[in-house]
């Protein structure tokens, strides 16, 4: 018995591997974390309005960001499987397809932020001086997609082969670089103008543009594990093409559709009013910095799982399965406790309006409970089932859940019945307890284990 339960609880060997995978991408979204803290204790000082403003207009770049993920993901369970496998040509065809899907969508978004400003800002919230800070902030913004989203997908990729260091380094001077400029164009220090909200935006693109030198150049210039090159953007892909979409287009979905679904969130926050809007920007940060073990746990239980069965060991990889989750029970009673502690000294450093901070109270109570299910959930989701091909399961996961429980029990939790904060947010987010069940019995069921088919190979 012991020795059974000793192959579930994981192996030294994997505790090793998973820590040089997980702790530098923890650090990096730690690190991002702190560039939103600062960016919204920055604005804070400047009122409900501007501070509301710039996290709605957030939405709609995170939204693009998430999409990014999408593909960035999608093509990471082919990546990681691929250098398992020892097929780097199948691996450059697969980071070909994934940048060419991302010129596509870039220019999409690029196109709707500059056409219709307001009416993006509309969709979140009916108060004009919202949609008049929020399309300030847009415009600012409109150059970041292509940046975002060439670093983004190159750093995913780059995190499939073992390569973790140059991201975070990168994350490291993004930080400083955002900071810095945040408090030079929002606050107009150094003989620059006050910029207060346009400054936010300004310095957050400044920042795009350092990451995508700073990771481009290295992937495309330097990087000597993948070797890929700008020459080959131009490499035939048409024998991958059909794997590529058959594994990362219902990722693509998923992800699209929990974007669509936060945005639909957005929403239903913007409509009830300015300062529950500016309670969950200070809340949106907290949840996000006792996350960010959760994040690199979920990176390398992808990347070893992808890896495992790469190597064709999928008894190996369903044992592993199980460690995965056990570790993110155990992450989110730690993260629920930081939060716990937290919550108070953080709420009180924000200089919002006190019914903004005694709405931030409820919902922290809410994300208490959530975080532990959201910690499982998003370690089988984003990394465990995923690397596993089994993106169709969760594609219809993400569907059902999100937009047939939590986007209409949100909806009338807040608009239509008036319930307590802490009941609107733990209706918006139920989704997370379900999918949380949901996912662990097809982890169970071993159903989850897929092939994937190399360069030159028919789908089986």
């Amino acid at each position: 018995m012991n020795g059974r339960l000793r192959e579930y609880l994981g192996t030294r060997e994997l505790y090793l591997k998973m820590a040089k995978i997980a702790i530098p991408v923890s650090l990096q979204q730690l690190i991002t974390v702190g560039i939103n803290l600062m960016d919204t204790i920055m604005l804070s000082s400047m009122g409900d309005a501007q501070l509301s403003a710039s996290s709605l207009a957030g939405q709609f770049i995170t939204l693009f960001q998430i999409c990014c993920m999408g593909i960035g993901m999608g093509a990471s369970v082919l990546t990681s499987r691929f250098w398992g496998m020892g097929e780097k040509d199948s691996l450059k065809k697969t980071i070909t397809i994934m940048l060419r899907f991302l010129v596509v969508f870039a220019a999409i978004f690029t196109a709707a932020t500059i056409a219709a400003p307001a009416l993006i800002m509309r969709i979140y919230t009916p108060e004009q001086p919202l949609i008049d800070y929020g399309v300030i902030y847009l415009r600012w913004m409109i150059p970041t997609y292509i940046c975002m989203g060439l670093s983004l997908t190159c750093t995913i990729v780059l995190r499939t082969v073992g390569q973790v260091r140059v991201p975070l380094v990168c994350s490291i001077f993004a930080f400083f670089v955002n900071v810095f400029c945040n408090w030079v164009f929002i606050f107009g220090k150094l003989g620059a103008p006050r910029m207060e909200i346009a400054g936010a935006a300004l310095g957050t693109l400044i920042a795009r543009v350092f990451e995508l030198a700073f990771i481009c150049g290295y992937f495309f210039f330097i990087d000597k594990r993948i070797r890929y090159r700008l020459r080959d953007v131009l490499m035939n892909c048409r024998d991958l093409v059909r794997e590529y979409f058959r594994v990362s287009i219902p990722v693509l979905i998923s992800d699209g559709l929990l974007a669509l679904g936060n945005n639909a969130v957005a929403m239903v926050m913007g409509r009830i009013g300015e300062a529950f809007v500016a309670a969950n920007s200070v809340t949106t940060v907290v949840q996000q910095l006792s996350s960010v073990l959760t994040t690199g746990i979920s990176n390398a239980s992808g990347i070893i799982t992808g890896h495992t069965m790469g190597e064709g060991n999928y008894e190996k990889a369903q044992k592993q399965g199980y460690t995965f989750l056990i570790l993110g029970f155990l992450i989110g009673c730690a993260a629920a406790l930081v939060i716990a502690i937290l919550r108070s000294p953080i709420i009180n450093y924000y200089d919002v309006s006190p019914e903004a901070k005694a709405i931030a109270y409820d919902l922290m109570d809410a994300i208490i409970i959530i975080i532990i299910f959201q910690s499982m959930n998003s370690i089988l989701t984003k990394g465990v089932l995923r690397a596993g091909g089994d993106t169709k399961f969760l594609m219809l996961g993400d569907i059902l859940f999100l937009w047939v429980a939590s986007i209409p029990l949100g909806a009338l939790a807040g608009l239509v019945f008036h319930w307590s904060s802490f009941w609107i947010y733990t209706m918006l987010k139920i989704d997370q307890i379900i999918k949380c069940v949901w996912c662990y019995y097809r982890l169970k069921s071993g159903k989850w284990l897929k092939k994937i088919n190399k360069a030159g190979e028919g789908v089986r």
